[in-house]
């Protein structure tokens, strides 16, 4: 019986908006209201800047519509995918639009450093004063914490010649930690050491027991073994990571032996892109150890390719279009994020970062070239801003960037059953059936029985979920049944911390029919969680949880089907919705969550912005794929 529970004070866990400093000047992205930083003036015009370009495809429209055509079971084009090389032929600038940015650049001064075999990326190096000269960025220097970087004082202005070419340009901010990933601990919460970890017995890869599950726990939970006992353990298919942190592969070899999972110890490549994420401790390298660990686990025959790059907007931009334009990965994941609306503009309530954009493009290009992309839909529920603000006055309701992508399956989680106590004389807390992943039933029973004072501690602790204020909703939501739109008198509100009192910062739209999030849901409660090994962590610990769980289990998984339907499989997306629709009672691959609730969105039964479209059944959606494929 688990014990992961520890009173907190309520100034140590509730930071309110007032400590995040100065509001910063207007027509700034809503991120900068939360990294305080101190403006030291401009820049020396010689600092050097590398910058990432990101270019333009050529006819959007019907790259939407080719992601769409692939995935259309009867037509010619299903599950036809591109190479690179065709997706650029078809989609990219042409060269002699690369001959155009070059020279332009070059006409400052600015040495372009690589262009991506799909064309749609240039990595430049110049002075702070040929950037501000060719782009009118303004770089000026900023410390916080210690440390110095760039940050543009303007975003930057694409030049006319330019204007038809160019996306965005990211890099010339240099500032750090703009991302963090979806994990927590349980037993930031016990008010004892947790037991110790407990391994499988007697030569089993799961161990049964809520907060030291295996992959082999999830395998048992979500149907996946007949899979394996049909010899298909990923074989022939090559998993991607998208990582802001580096991390030692022993790690995951380690935790892959002492669950007693036979795996090929020359499995894992890495991929250090714009120079590699540094090993940064538990936010960083014990993240890439859980993602490697649990996809690769989970396709114990797949190889992986880590790609990892330094925690910062062009790094975020550049780990994807390398991982796609490469073309290596089968299926790709990614568990690091932000609050969808800090990309907007504190003034307009418009991205002017370029960065959404950007990601848009290469989702859709990894999506016609049939690379599978599952982004961890966020940690605190209905509430993601919180992971930043962590006031609970600011309850707006936001999802997670990238998960909102239309363009990305966006990974949820749930609650599995579990039994707590708080210790001798304690009421039991029993989760008797699997349901969505909220710490309101947690927090609840705490008040009740434990201390008052927990009253809205464990805000906003749950799965991701919600309605994107950015994308419209997407045509496979279309029609199906629980798809919400935005609530009404959502406001971000600041408060400087000058006696002004708070700021309405941004109102976001209402009833907009925005893209639901998530998509699916597996296991993500740290209660109910997972067996970690991570040296930077202190080794092997249990009750990890988090939809960073979430997105590397649904990666590793999608090897599998993809070994099952005898090639790549794409983007999910379109069938599961499909299937929500066409397949029910024992063939059904999707099973619906109707219990519990990410402290708004409840389970229900269809879809519902709680649990997405409910959890896997995997051996039935392998069926349905191979049917889909071969018609048996």
């Amino acid at each position: 019986m688990s014990m992961f529970l520890r009173s907190l004070t309520l100034s140590s866990a509730l930071v309110g908006v007032a400590a995040l400093g100065a509001a910063p000047a207007a027509a700034a992205p809503l991120r900068a209201h939360v990294q305080q930083a101190q403006d030291l003036g401009a820049a020396a015009p010689t600092d050097s800047v590398t910058a990432t370009l990101v270019l333009k495809v050529r006819s959007p429209d019907a790259l939407e519509a080719l992601a769409a055509l692939v995935q259309q079971p009867g037509l010619p084009t299903f599950h036809h995918f591109l190479s690179t090389g065709e997706f650029a032929e078809l989609f990219a600038p042409s060269q002699q639009d690369i001959k155009t940015i070059k020279d332009y650049l070059r006409g400052f001064g600015i040495t372009v450093d690589e262009v991506y075999a799909n064309r749609l990326l240039i990595r430049a190096t110049g002075t702070t004063d040929a950037f501000n000269q060719a782009f009118d960025v303004d770089v000026h220097t900023v410390s916080r914490n210690g440390k110095r970087f760039h940050r543009a004082h303007r975003a930057p202005k694409i030049p006319l010649l330019l204007r038809d070419l160019l996306v965005s340009i990211q890099g010339v901010d240099t500032e750090d930690a703009q991302f963090h990933p979806m994990r927590k601990n349980a037993a930031e919460f016990s008010p004892v050491l947790p037991p110790p970890p407990r391994l499988p017995k007697d030569g089993a890869i799961a161990t049964g027991e809520p907060g030291d599950f295996t992959v082999g726990d999830a395998a048992n939970m979500y149907n996946i073994n007949p899979l394996y006992d049909a010899a298909i353990d990923g074989s022939g298919s090559t998993i991607g990571i998208a990582t802001l942190a580096n991390f030692d592969p022993q790690d995951a070899y380690t935790y892959w032996n002492l669950i007693g999972l036979d795996v090929d110890q020359n499995r894992i490549t890495q991929v250090h892109v714009d120079g590699g994420g540094e090993l940064s401790g538990e936010a960083g390298s014990g993240e890439t150890c859980l993602d490697v660990e649990q996809s690769g686990g989970l396709a114990p025959g797949a190889k992986v390719i880590v790609y990892d790059a330094p925690n910062t907007g062009s790094g975020f931009v550049d780990l994807f279009y390398k991982a796609v334009a490469e073309n290596k990965v089968d299926s790709l994941s990614v568990s690091w994020g932000s609050a969808e609306v800090f990309y907007l503009d504190a003034v307009t309530g418009e991205d002017d970062t370029g960065q959404l954009k950007a990601f848009h493009q290469v989702f859709l290009e990894a999506g016609v070239q049939g690379i599978s992309i599952f982004a961890s839909a966020g940690d605190s529920g209905a509430y993601d801003i919180n992971d930043a603000f962590n006031d609970p006055v600011n309850n707006v309701l936001t999802v997670d960037a990238p998960a909102a992508d239309p363009a990305i399956t966006a990974a949820g989680g749930t609650t599995t059953p579990v039994a707590l106590s708080a210790g001798p004389g304690t009421p039991d807390l029993v989760v008797s059936s699997e349901q969505v992943w909220g710490w309101d039933y947690l927090e609840n029973y705490l008040v009740q029985y434990v201390d008052p004072s927990f009253l809205h501690e464990l805000f906003p602790a749950g799965g991701g979920g919600g309605v994107s204020v950015i994308w419209q909703r997407p045509y496979y939501q279309d029609g199906t049944h629980g798809i919400r739109k935005t609530e009404a008198h959502q406001s971000v509100i600041f408060d400087p911390g000058d006696g002004s009192g708070p700021q309405d910062l941004l109102d976001l739209p209402a009833h907009f029919a925005g893209r639901n999030v998530p998509d699916v849901s597996l296991d993500a409660d740290p209660e109910s969680g997972y067996l970690v090994y991570s040296t930077t962590d202190g080794g092997l610990i249990d009750g990890f949880g988090g939809t960073s769980f979430v997105a590397p289990q649904l990666n590793g998984i999608t090897a599998l089907l993809a070994q099952s339907a005898g090639g790549r499989v794409g983007f999910l997306n379109p069938a599961l919705y499909r299937y929500k629709e066409t397949l029910h009672g024992a063939a059904s691959p999707l099973v619906d969550i109707s219990a519990g609730d990410n402290w708004f969105y409840a389970g229900v039964n269809g879809y519902d912005a709680g649990a997405g479209l409910g959890v896997l059944n995997v051996a039935n959606l392998a069926a349905a794929i191979r049917h889909d494929r071969h018609g048996h």
